[in-house]
C-alpha cells in the first residue's frame, strides 16, 4: 500500500519546520503542510469548512467543544503553541491599577472571553492573587482591528457581565483612550509602543513568569492538534505515524538552533537563552506526551471549571487519542 495524503494546517514555526521542508517523513504519510499564520482563521477554517485532515486547534475551544459533544474532531498530546502570559496583561496609568487585585471592579477588554491566552490569564490571577473575577466588567472585541460577534465567542454558565464592544471600534483604542482600564489575552496592543498611559501590569513579567514556572512547573500550552474523527478512523495508526513525526521534528529544530558557530536566528542572546533552557527545561521545554503534560492539563481543566466553562473536571484521557509507543 502506499502513502496515503494527508493535510496538515498549522502556524509556521520552527518546530513543524523540518516537517514542512520534508525533512521528517511520517510512517505511511504524503504530508502536505499548509502554514497558517492566523490561529483565528486557521481555527474557524477547520471548525467550520473542515478543510483539513488535521490541524492546530485552540485548547479551550477544542475541550469545551469536545465536552459538549457532537464535536467531530479529536486531538493528539502535541502542543504546538506555547507561551506565558503574565506579560499579556496590559492596564491604563490613569485607571490606578498597580497590582492584580485593583483589577477588582474594573473595565478590562479580552479579545475573546473563550480564548486559550484568556482563560490562563484569569485562571492564574485567580488562583496566584486573589483576584475576584466575578466583580470584573469583560468588554470583549478585536484587539488592534476591530471584528464582528462571532458563534465561536463561547459563553460560560450562569451571569456574566461581558459587552461585545461593536466591529467599529477595538480593544486597543479604548485602551489608550482610558475608555476600558485594562486588556488581557494574546496579542501584545498597539498603544503599549505608542502611548505613555498603557504599561505591564508586571513590567519584569520574565522574572514573574520565571519564578511562576520555577514553582508550579506549569508551561502553559494555547493549542493542540486535532484529526478529523473520520479521517483517524479510517486510518487509526495515523495517531502514533503522526506523534512520532511531531516529535522528530522537534528534535530537528532544537539540535538546529544547538548549532554553535553561529546563531540560526536573528535573537543576539540566542546561546545564553539555550543555557537557560538547559538550565529551567532539562532541554527541552516543549514536550508532547499526555503524562510530560498531565500537571498542566489538569491545571487547565480546573480552570475551566472554575471559570463555569465546564460543569465538572473531566479526566484528561476523555480528550486525547491513546498512543502505543516503543522507547526501544
Amino acid at each position: 500500500m502506499g502513502s496515503i495524503p494527508i493535510t496538515l494546517a498549522c502556524g509556521p514555526y520552527d518546530r513543524m519546520e523540518a516537517l514542512r521542508a520534508r525533512l521528517v517523513q511520517p510512517e505511511g504519510v504524503d504530508l502536505t503542510y499548509v502554514p497558517v499564520q492566523s490561529p483565528p482563521e486557521l481555527f474557524a477554517r477547520m471548525i467550520k469548512k473542515r478543510s483539513f485532515d488535521l490541524s492546530e486547534m485552540s485548547l479551550s475551544l477544542y475541550i469545551q467543544l469536545r465536552a459538549r459533544g457532537d464535536f467531530p474532531f479529536v486531538a493528539l498530546p502535541v502542543f504546538p503553541s506555547r507561551m506565558f502570559r503574565h506579560g499579556y496583561i496590559f492596564v491604563n496609568r490613569r485607571s490606578g491599577i498597580e497590582a492584580p487585585k485593583d483589577l477588582a471592579g474594573k473595565r478590562v477588554g479580552v479579545q475573546e472571553y473563550h480564548q486559550t491566552a484568556g482563560v490562563w490569564i484569569r485562571g492564574i490571577l485567580a488562583s496566584e492573587y486573589g483576584v475576584d473575577l466575578t466583580t470584573i466588567r469583560w468588554r470583549e472585541g478585536g484587539v488592534n482591528a476591530s471584528r464582528p460577534p462571532d458563534e465561536l465567542d463561547l459563553r460560560p454558565a450562569g451571569e456574566l457581565d461581558i459587552e461585545f464592544i461593536g466591529d467599529r471600534i477595538c480593544l486597543d483604542e479604548l485602551l489608550a483612550a482610558g475608555e476600558i482600564d485594562a486588556y488581557l489575552g494574546a496579542r501584545r496592543p498597539r498603544s503599549y509602543a505608542t502611548s505613555a498611559d498603557v504599561d505591564r501590569l508586571f513590567p519584569d513579567y520574565r522574572s514573574v513568569e520565571r519564578d511562576f514556572w520555577s514553582r508550579t512547573k506549569i508551561f502553559p500550552m494555547m493549542h493542540t492538534i486535532v484529526f478529523r474523527e473520520e479521517v483517524i478512523e479510517a486510518h487509526p495508526w495515523l495517531a502514533e505515524s503522526m506523534f512520532k513525526a511531531f516529535r522528530e521534528s522537534k528534535r530537528w529544530c532544537l539540535e538546529q538552533m544547538r548549532f554553535s558557530g553561529s546563531s540560526r536566528y536573528t535573537l543576539p542572546w540566542l546561546h545564553a537563552d539555550l543555557e537557560e533552557i538547559d538550565d529551567l527545561f532539562d532541554g527541552d521545554p516543549w514536550p508532547y506526551g499526555l503524562e510530560e503534560n498531565r500537571k498542566a492539563l489538569e491545571a487547565f481543566i480546573g480552570h475551566l471549571v472554575d471559570q463555569r466553562f465546564l460543569d465538572t473536571p473531566a479526566p484528561i484521557e476523555e480528550f486525547f487519542l491513546p498512543l502505543h509507543l516503543s522507547n526501544e
